[in-house]
């Protein structure tokens, strides 16, 4: 293999497993490269392979040169019943739906209207990158992530995702 052609396959690979938009930095590492220049432009070859519209894997370019993999939307139906786990609970993803859908929202709010497994649920989203806290008071305001809004391909402006997420019939309680 030419050097690059194993470059982009070390891309790929880093983009298949990853499961979050990589940087230009961390995509260089994977490929075992010195340039991110490099490295995008191996990135964004691969987006033009994987963009054709006879393909069900897409990859994104976000702000920032960041790239990710994922499934194109239209194919999360057929995708979703082969999938062996699902990445979070019912119980958990009704808590992030609830924290999109109310942001900011206190976590005394959110155990109110959840219950308290929501601590449990906020620690995971929050490790996951989904969700983020700041301190107010005796408590923390919770709000999506931008990461959140790129994983799940929805808007990062509030009022948005909120209709979005009524287009997509989401229940929250």
């Amino acid at each position: 293999m030419t050097n690059d052609v194993e470059s982009k396959a070390k891309i790929e690979a880093a983009l298949y497993v990853s499961g979050r938009p990589l940087t230009a930095e961390e995509l260089a590492k994977a490929a075992e490269l010195t340039s991110k220049r490099k490295a995008v432009a191996l990135a964004r070859s691969l987006m033009q392979f994987y963009n054709s519209p006879e393909r069900a894997i897409q990859i994104v370019e976000y702000s920032g040169s960041r790239f990710a993999m994922q499934l194109k939307p239209q194919y999360s139906k057929v995708a979703k019943r082969f999938s062996m786990k699902p990445l979070l609970s019912q119980s958990t993803l009704k808590t992030l739906s609830y924290i999109a859908f109310f942001q900011p929202i206190t976590s005394q709010d959110l155990v109110e209207k959840r219950g308290p497994q929501a601590y449990q649920h906020i620690r995971q989203l929050e490790q996951m990158g989904f969700i983020e806290g700041e301190p107010s008071g005796k408590t923390k305001v919770y709000r999506t992530t931008t990461t959140f809004s790129e994983y799940f391909g929805l808007s990062s402006d509030p009022e948005q995702l909120k209709k979005e997420l009524q287009s997509k019939g989401v229940k929250l309680l």
